[in-house]
């Protein structure tokens, strides 16, 4: 469907599609050609990618398809990997033509090989409606897997891309441009000579003593308390952004059973007024600290070497991946309160010495704010790209949210 273009007159290049286990192994052994030599990429685990693409366990596939191809050369040398999808509750905010996606994009230093990537997911998602590509981004939820490393090349934390900084050229010579950046925050955990900026003690005393206002966080045990709770907070402060819809408690329930091997009970954190629960803060420990010891594998062997060091307190880091207050209590400080409260817990564990704020649109300054008047740094921008196909057509960038 796809011919060779060829480079010169000794070889050409060619696509071949993800067919069967060989080639997905060979799908997998890209990144690793692209990445190796980098010390600070960490190998993610095979059944993570392998996961995304069965369709025995991604429900996307009942609505949408995923494709992925390996580049290359007549010699049977890899060049480059590329994945193209289409999902049909992929949809952002202004959004007014049907948009696919491309992503686990991997590909050597050469504008060609990309381009002849870009092109066989540009002509697969066309044939299927398409009219424009959003990528890289993931045939899922957002948390993982999604934009490309442009700063901030530091070891990644678990579920994010990592790629070397060539990259940003071979998108932007394709003709991609900015659809959003994705800005992650990094703060130390507070101790005795690292505090939190004096507003936040100072707003924590307006509700310490309110007994209408309660800070506390969830013992794992309390699993559906907490699958009702986040549904709450989530379907007033988010289902209506980015064509989010809302979130019903059994979704929610099977999301935090996967997260239930990592969690860290001190890091689930809810605010509740009058025993409503009006905003949460929810953070994992990053296990990427493991995960780089285990070479891909999940194998038995690797299940107990998890299990060893998850108990020796080598994740010093821990991740905030869900921030959100109800609208009505948005501006009164109730975030200030949730963070002192839970500042306290965290300190007195002591395993960990620095969180990282999974990543923010720029298209929600409301939440950059949040960052900033923490007193995190900005850690690593990723960028989500857009490619419209008819090249007449006007670009826009995501809306800002309001």
């Amino acid at each position: 469907m796809f011919p060779g273009v060829p480079l010169n007159q000794s070889f050409r290049m060619l696509l071949h599609e993800v067919k069967d286990s060989r080639s997905e192994k060979e799908f997998l052994g890209v990144s690793i050609k692209c990445n190796e030599n980098n010390p600070n990429w960490i190998r993610p685990l095979d059944r993570d990618i392998q996961s995304i693409f069965d369709p025995a366990k991604n429900n996307l596939f009942k609505t949408g398809a995923a494709i992925r191809w390996i580049l290359k050369d007549d010699q049977g040398h890899m060049l480059g990997r590329i994945a193209a999808f289409v999902n049909k509750k992929y949809k952002n905010k202004g959004d007014n033509l049907p948009v696919g996606g491309i992503g686990f994009f991997d590909c050597i230093d050469d504008p060609r090989s990309a381009a002849l990537l870009f092109d066989g997911a540009r002509e697969w998602l066309s044939s299927k409606g398409m009219r424009a590509m959003d990528g890289p981004i993931n045939f899922g939820e957002r948390d993982k897997w999604w934009g490309l490393l442009t700063d901030g090349f530091q070891p990644p934390i678990y579920g994010m891309n990592y790629n070397p900084p060539y990259y940003q050229n071979l998108f932007e010579q394709y003709g991609f441009k900015v659809f959003y950046n994705q800005i992650c925050w990094s703060l130390p955990v507070a101790d005795s000579n690292n505090q939190l900026s004096a507003k936040f003690y100072e707003v924590h005393k307006r509700f310490e003593n309110d007994p209408d206002f309660k800070a506390t966080y969830l013992r794992k045990k309390d699993f559906r308390k907490i699958a009702t709770d986040f549904c709450k907070v989530y379907n007033k402060a988010w289902s209506k952004h980015e064509g989010n819809k809302e979130l019903s408690e059994a979704v929610a329930l099977k999301m935090f059973e996967k997260m239930k091997p990592v969690m860290d009970e001190n890091l689930v954190w809810f605010v509740y007024y009058k025993n409503e629960p009006v905003a949460t803060w929810i953070s994992i420990p990053d296990i990427n600290a493991i995960i780089k010891r285990l070479n891909g594998q999940f194998n038995l062997w690797s299940k107990l070497k998890f299990l060893y060091y998850k108990n020796t307190g080598i994740c010093s880091r821990f991740v905030g991946i869900v921030f959100g207050i109800v609208p009505q209590f948005q501006g009164t400080g109730v975030d200030y309160f949730m963070i002192v409260e839970a500042e306290k817990v965290i300190k007195s564990v002591g395993q960990y010495k620095e969180t990282e704020l999974m990543w923010q649109g720029d298209f929600n300054p409301k939440m950059l704010n949040i960052s900033r008047n923490l007193g995190a740094e900005q850690s690593r921008n990723l960028i989500t790209y857009r490619y419209l196909f008819d090249r007449d057509l006007p670009f826009e960038r995501h809306p800002i949210l309001s």
